[in-house]
């Protein structure tokens, strides 16, 4: 990226000579990182800095990368998350989605695929405000006010704070509503590119959403086999 210079990174990573390779790498390209080899370190540096990007090893002594993103995410949905780990199982893949992560590589990966990673999740995860002129921000639709900016969905007076991509995916639905968001767009939309494992977390994030919805009868989020996603709004009601 151009303006690589400008962006902070925070790597966790127990295997010495893996994450100080990485960490060279990833300055050579202009980031500014910090690297950490356990879980416990780089959660207190997490702490006493602002991080763009968060690389994270699952297996770390000390405290490993589920637990260190599950207590990130407590207090931070924005900063985006890449599991590295020699794990392949789709347990740990889904389970890292479902705590929050961005994208998931296996090693060995090359520099050149974590570079693509990088840009790909900065790019989706860029300031709100870079969205369209077009698209509107807010939606109110039977009992519930949704504002994207903010991302504050209010389900009859309930209020919820959505995280990044649950507020991306409910943008779309409702800029489409009654209308069909075919599932390849809106992963390419959102998440970058329409993998299996990004479609499964989109699966996870389409179930939150279908919940913290289901307290308006008069709204629906459907499965549309073999196409997409559909937020049905009944009519007279949107």
């Amino acid at each position: 990226m151009d303006n690589s210079a400008n962006i902070r990174v925070l790597l966790a990573e127990d295997d010495i000579n893996l994450g100080t390779i990485l960490s060279e790498r990833l300055k050579m390209k202009g980031f500014d990182v910090d690297l950490c080899g356990d879980g416990d370190q780089a959660f207190k540096q997490y702490e006493q800095h602002t991080y763009d990007l968060i690389i994270l090893d699952i297996m770390m002594p000390v405290k490993d990368g589920f637990t260190l993103a599950k207590e990130i995410r407590r207090q931070d949905e924005e900063t985006p998350i890449i599991f590295v780990t020699a794990r392949s199982m789709k347990e740990d893949i889904l389970k890292g989605f479902d705590l929050g992560a961005d994208d998931y590589l296996t090693k060995p990966f090359s520099m050149e695929e974590l570079m693509m990673r990088i840009h790909a999740v900065l790019k989706r995860t860029r300031k709100k405000g870079d969205s369209p002129a077009s698209e509107p921000d807010e939606f109110t639709f039977s009992h519930i006010h949704f504002n994207y900016i903010t991302q504050q969905l209010d389900v009859k007076g309930t209020s919820f704070d959505l995280t990044s991509k649950e507020a991306d995916l409910l943008k779309v639905l409702c800029h489409n509503k009654n209308e069909v968001v075919p599932r390849d767009a809106a992963l390419k939309r959102i998440w970058g590119s329409d993998t299996y494992f990004n479609g499964r977390s989109m699966d996870v994030f389409i179930s939150k959403l279908r919940k913290l919805l289901s307290g308006d009868p008069n709204l629906e989020i459907m499965n549309v086999h073999g196409k997409g996603f559909k937020l049905v709004v009944k009519e007279g009601e949107g």
